[in-house]
């Protein structure tokens, strides 16, 4: 491991919580594909399938900025064990009612209440910008480490999920993926000496508003959407395309090609140090990703899609990490997990919406032809990004002055931090 990682895991309780945020973090790959696959082999239904798995990530749209608001207020360990129990206990009504063949609208209810899942990602990452406030360097390296994580669990946890529920039985993907969600929100919640300390409502203006009020927030959130679309697209028109060449289980491989360029380009990333305007990198960023849709729409076969992918995902985890330092920017210290949870629901909306519109593409002109969604949806990322970059360059105002009132038992963390040390 490169020098700045290994300084990282220097500071006590880090290695923890980053262990608790992977293994709680990969319902977020195997959830719904392990829904999919589960339907799909009790039912044969692909269209309830469909319907099943953009309920859940709707929901989880909806509910995930919610629950990271709580957890801005009241803590990560009183809001994250309530909010895992309600999701859990819903994906286990699901999975029993899926087995029984009961009716399709307990179906759709349980996996509305599934989607109240946590999300990991962010409540690791604010426990970073908590632990390395004022040290950019650092905290650059570490949301690179958070990046790689996320492309780790993505490329383990859709086989591991489809692969279980295939060779094992119906429901075995999405039953693990809730096990992993409730070892790894619990251990993480145990571990008091890293949690942000809570920012209860104070009475400044604003102080009760939605993080998603901030102007560079919408707009790395806007631009998050048509990212979204482009990982949706190239995920489904990726499947087709080697379906078409005779070779399905083949885009597995191809897929996991193109999140491994992201986790190099991510590790890479993580050890430079950069100078110059996040705003003017996170601008370049999305530009690399949406001209790094052209040579798929040339790529005529699996080993050149795959040389395609693997250089478009290098381009990736750079902008990932590039947005969580512009979040951090733009939002309120007190907003802090809400905001980095928008940029997670932009991303989820936009998957699903570039999902839909790529099966549509594929279904009517063919699997090359799809290729034009994620092309398309990239255009749309840099138009967003060029039209936007103005609000994320301007100079953000201090926010000394909004300091919410801290829980007593967070005001001691750095002594806390210091004893488990010993």
């Amino acid at each position: 491991m490169a020098s700045p990682y290994r300084a990282l895991f220097a500071t006590p309780g880090t290695l923890g919580f980053s262990a608790a945020g992977l293994l709680g973090r990969m319902p977020l790959a195997m959830m719904g594909v392990g829904v999919l696959t589960m339907i799909t082999e009790l039912t044969g239904r692909y269209g309830l399938a469909g319907l099943l798995t953009g309920t859940l990530a709707l929901s989880a749209a909806v509910l995930g900025p919610q629950v990271s608001r709580l957890v801005d207020r009241y803590g990560q360990r009183r809001v994250l064990r309530p909010a895992t129990l309600v999701s859990v206990v819903a994906a286990g009504a699901l999975l029993v009612c899926a087995e029984k063949g009961l009716p399709d609208w307990t179906l759709f209810v349980c996996t509305a209440g599934a989607g109240c899942v946590p999300s990991l990602g962010a409540m690791t990452r604010a426990r970073w910008a908590e632990i390395l406030r004022g040290r950019p360097q650092e905290l650059h390296t570490a949301y690179s480490l958070e990046s790689i994580v996320d492309e780790v669990c993505f490329i383990v946890g859709p086989p591991l999920s489809i692969g279980l529920s295939t060779m094992w039985f119906p429901a075995a993907g999405p039953l693990l993926s809730g096990v992993f969600l409730l070892v790894g929100v619990w251990w993480l919640t145990a571990q008091r000496a890293t949690e942000p300390a809570p920012h209860p409502v104070g009475t400044h203006a604003g102080a009760r508003t939605s993080a998603l009020r901030s102007p560079g927030l919408q707009v790395l959130v806007l631009a998050f959407v048509a990212t979204g679309a482009i990982f949706g697209g190239v995920d489904v028109v990726t499947v087709a395309f080697a379906e078409e060449q005779g070779h399905k289980t083949a885009s597995s491989l191809v897929l996991a090609v193109y999140a491994g360029g992201s986790c190099l380009a991510g590790a890479v990333f993580g050890t430079l140090r950069l100078k110059g305007a996040p705003a003017r990198r996170w601008l370049l960023g999305v530009c690399a990703m949406s001209v790094s849709m052209i040579p798929l729409q040339l790529a005529g076969n699996l080993p050149l899609l795959a040389v395609a992918l693997f250089v478009a995902g290098l381009a990736i985890a750079p902008t990932m990490v590039t947005t969580m330092a512009l979040v951090e920017a733009h939002v309120p210290r007190g907003k802090l997990t809400e905001g980095m949870t928008w940029t997670g629901t932009g991303l989820a909306v936009g998957v699903a919406l570039g999902t839909s519109t790529s099966g549509w593409a594929v279904a009517e002109h063919g699997a090359a032809a799809g290729y034009a969604v994620p092309g398309v949806a990239g255009v749309l990322a840099a138009v967003v990004a060029f039209l936007g970059y103005r609000r994320l360059s301007r100079p953000v105002p201090t926010r000394e002055g909004q300091r919410e009132q801290q829980d007593p038992e967070q005001s001691d963390r750095p002594e806390r931090l210091e004893r488990s040390e010993r």
